[in-house]
């Protein structure tokens, strides 16, 4: 039987307009600090073979969630969004009733790496948001760096049915090719069932001017190892990725680290997971 292959989906991006929302965590005079919207994505997907994305929050606002939204409504190509909430908010379900009335709103994510205390998602009142997401049969992702990892058993200890993903491999300090502890405590992490990855984010972990594929390639072949390829998603961490390359090299990048699986293992990678995991409607 011939393998027919799924969709291919870029399972994590943004788009910001720099005068609708706070986006302080840009440096000051940062290349990333100009509108990046759905007119700009779909010349670029096209032509890399894309055919769906999800979009996921940038700044922590609920009223970020309803314009991605309807983003959604207007453009074929966006499958899904992943918004933001207030997971410590003890009104959060009736946020999560609102969002959900689009039938694009797929998850919620926190921006947890940037909070002074690594143990947030334990320490702050987000385990009873993350309640509600499983109620509401909602995904989570994990926006971890290395410092975070060992509170995420944690946090599924006392959320188990969480559908969880964690974003851009947590973020290993690939400039620097370090893998430890990185590597055993996201091996801790994987071994959880149910919880994916994402192939994304590595280009600006690694050196942005100098990178090449064998700086990304040994982070990618350890996940490989610990979550399997029907666990992991591509994603480009477009238009971030493009302080360290253009949407083009980071998609090809990943499929040529990738290019040994088998057809139906990268069919998962570059868009069956993210379509399962994310129950998307492609």
């Amino acid at each position: 039987m011939s393998h027919v292959p799924a969709p291919v989906i870029d399972s994590h991006h943004h788009f910001w307009e720099i005068g609708r929302f706070d986006y302080s965590w840009m440096p000051e005079n940062s290349p990333l600090a100009i509108d990046y919207g759905p007119s700009d994505l779909e010349p670029l997907i096209r032509a890399a073979g894309i055919d769906y994305t999800v979009i996921v929050q940038a700044v922590s606002s609920a009223d970020e969630a309803r314009w991605l939204l309807e983003l959604a409504d207007r453009h074929d190509f966006i499958a899904g969004v992943v918004g933001w909430v207030d997971l410590t908010d003890p009104e959060v379900g009736y946020t999560l009733d609102e969002l959900q009335r689009s039938k694009y709103f797929r998850g919620v994510r926190h921006i947890w790496e940037s909070e002074d205390d690594p143990g947030w998602i334990v320490n702050s009142g987000a385990i009873n948001g993350l309640k509600e997401l499983v109620r509401h049969d909602l995904t989570f992702d994990f926006l971890a760096k290395p410092p975070n990892l060992p509170f995420i058993p944690r946090a599924m200890d006392q959320v188990p049915d969480l559908r969880a993903v964690v974003d851009h491999l947590a973020k290993p300090l690939i400039n620097d090719h370090v893998v430890e502890p990185w590597l055993s405590d996201l091996r801790k992490v994987a071994s959880i069932n149910g919880i994916h990855c994402k192939v994304s984010g590595m280009v600006t972990e690694a050196d942005h001017q100098t990178w090449t594929i064998d700086d990304l390639q040994p982070y990618v072949h350890h996940v490989l190892g610990m979550f399997g390829s029907d666990r992991l998603m591509f994603g480009t961490d477009w238009p971030v990725c493009t302080l360290a390359g253009s949407y083009t090299r980071v998609a090809d990048t990943a499929r040529e680290i990738l290019r040994s699986l088998s057809p139906e293992a990268k069919s998962d990678v570059f868009g069956g997971t993210a379509a399962r995991f994310y129950r998307l409607d492609v």
